[in-house]
C-alpha cells in the first residue's frame, strides 16, 4: 500500500513485528541480491512494507565501504564514521525491520518466468520481485602497493577522499572524462594535481580536456604508468615510468587515485536482462529492468555519482517500484 505526504510518495508501515529468520525457508516476495547501501536500504523498506524479504549479501557483504576508512558525507554521523561500521549499523537497521540476510554468494538466476530463481552455491531461492544490487568494482592498476595503502593514501573516488588530503601533492591514474573530473576536483584541495596517462592524448571529452588543460594545478605525464607505490603507515611516493623511453621518476605525494573506469558486478545476469556495452543494467522506467519484476539499484547501473546516500536512494526507489508492482499483482 502507497501513502503520499506533502507531494512525496512513501511506503506505509505495515506490519512491524520481528521475523525469526528461516534456515530451511526459500521461497519469499521479494529478493534482494547484493548488501551494500543499495540492498541494505531496498531491505527496509521491503520489509517495513510487509513484504517477506531475503537479502543474499554475498561472501563479502557490505559493498564497496567495508574497504573504506572514514566517511565523513553520510547524513546523520556529524563526527563521520567509519565505512564498516556504517555497514554493521545498516545491516542492524534492515535485520530489525524483520530482513531475512543470507550471507551466501548468488551464481547464477533464471528470470524466465516469475517466480523468479536464485541459485547460490547450496540453495535455490525463489522470489516475486527481485531487486538487483550488486554494484560495481574499480578497475585496479594491480600493484603490490596498490593494496598496501587503499584507505592509506590510494583511494577510487576523489569526491569522496578529495577533503582528506588538502595541502598536498596527488596523483590521479587515467585518460577519460572521469579521470579529468577526478583531477580538476582534487585541483579544490590539492598544491598539484599529477594526472599520469598511458597515451600522448587524452580519451576525455573536448571540454574536459580544455579545462584540465586550463588548470595550472594539473601536471599531465603523458605516456606514463605508475609502476609501484611506496610508503611507511602511509603512502608517501609514486614511481611513474614513461613507456617509450623507460625513464623512471619518483613523486613525492600524500595520495593517489585510481580513475580507469569500474566493472559493475552484471555477469551472471548476461542473457538474462538487458546490459549496456559495458555491462551496466540498463533501466526501462525508473529502477525497472526490461523483465516485468526485476528491478536494478545502486552502482550497478548507476555510472555517474556512485555515493553511497545515492545508492541508499536507488534503494528506496527500487523498493517502492516493487510495492506498485506487487500491489498491481495481488
Amino acid at each position: 500500500m502507497m501513502a503520499a505526504d506533502s507531494g512525496a510518495t512513501v511506503l506505509e508501515k505495515k506490519d512491524d513485528s520481528p521475523k525469526m529468520p528461516d534456515k530451511k525457508k526459500t521461497k519469499f516476495d521479494v529478493v534482494i541480491i547484493g548488501a551494500g547501501p543499495s540492498g541494505y536500504t531496498a531491505g527496509i523498506y521491503c520489509s517495513r512494507a510487509g513484504y517477506d524479504t531475503l537479502i543474499l549479501s554475498g561472501i563479502l557483504p557490505g559493498g564497496q565501504l567495508v574497504n573504506t576508512t572514514e566517511v565523513e558525507n553520510y547524513p546523520g554521523f556529524e563526527n563521520g564514521i567509519m565505512g564498516p561500521d556504517l555497514m554493521i549499523e545498516m545491516r542492524k537497521q534492515t535485520q530489525r525491520m524483520g530482513t531475512t540476510i543470507v550471507d551466501d554468494e548468488a551464481i547464477n538466476v533464471d528470470f524466465r518466468d516469475s517466480p523468479f530463481k536464485i541459485l547460490t552455491g547450496s540453495e535455490e531461492y525463489e522470489g516475486r520481485a527481485v531487486i538487483i544490487a550488486t554494484g560495481a568494482n574499480p578497475r585496479k592498476l594491480g600493484l603490490e602497493g596498490e593494496q598496501t595503502f587503499a584507505g592509506k593514501g590510494v583511494s577510487y573516488c576523489a569526491t569522496c577522499d578529495g577533503p582528506f588530503f588538502r595541502n598536498q601533492e596527488l596523483v590521479v591514474v587515467g585518460g577519460g572524462d572521469s579521470a579529468i573530473e577526478e583531477a580538476t576536483f582534487l585541483t579544490k584541495f590539492a598544491t598539484r594535481v599529477h594526472l599520469v596517462h598511458r597515451r600522448d592524448e587524452l580519451r576525455a571529452s573536448k571540454v574536459m580536456q580544455e579545462r584540465a588543460m586550463n588548470n595550472d594545478k594539473i601536471q599531465f605525464h603523458w605516456d606514463s604508468a605508475v609502476t609501484d607505490i611506496k610508503g611507511d603507515q602511509k603512502m608517501q611516493q609514486a614511481v611513474i615510468k614513461n613507456l617509450k623511453t623507460n625513464e623512471e621518476k619518483t613523486l613525492d605525494v600524500g595520495g593517489l587515485f585510481v580513475a580507469i573506469g569500474h566493472e559493475p558486478n552484471t555477469q551472471m545476469f548476461k542473457n538474462q536482462i538487458d546490459l549496456d556495452e559495458e555491462g551496466y543494467i540498463v533501466l526501462k522506467n525508473k529502477t525497472k529492468t526490461n523483465i516485468e519484476g526485476v528491478f536494478a539499484a545502486g552502482d550497478v547501473h548507476d555510472r555517474s555519482y556512485r555515493q553511497a546516500i545515492t545508492a541508499a536512494a536507488f534503494g528506496c526507489m527500487a523498493a517502492i517500484d516493487v510495492d506498485k508492482y506487487l500491489t498491481e499483482k495481488s
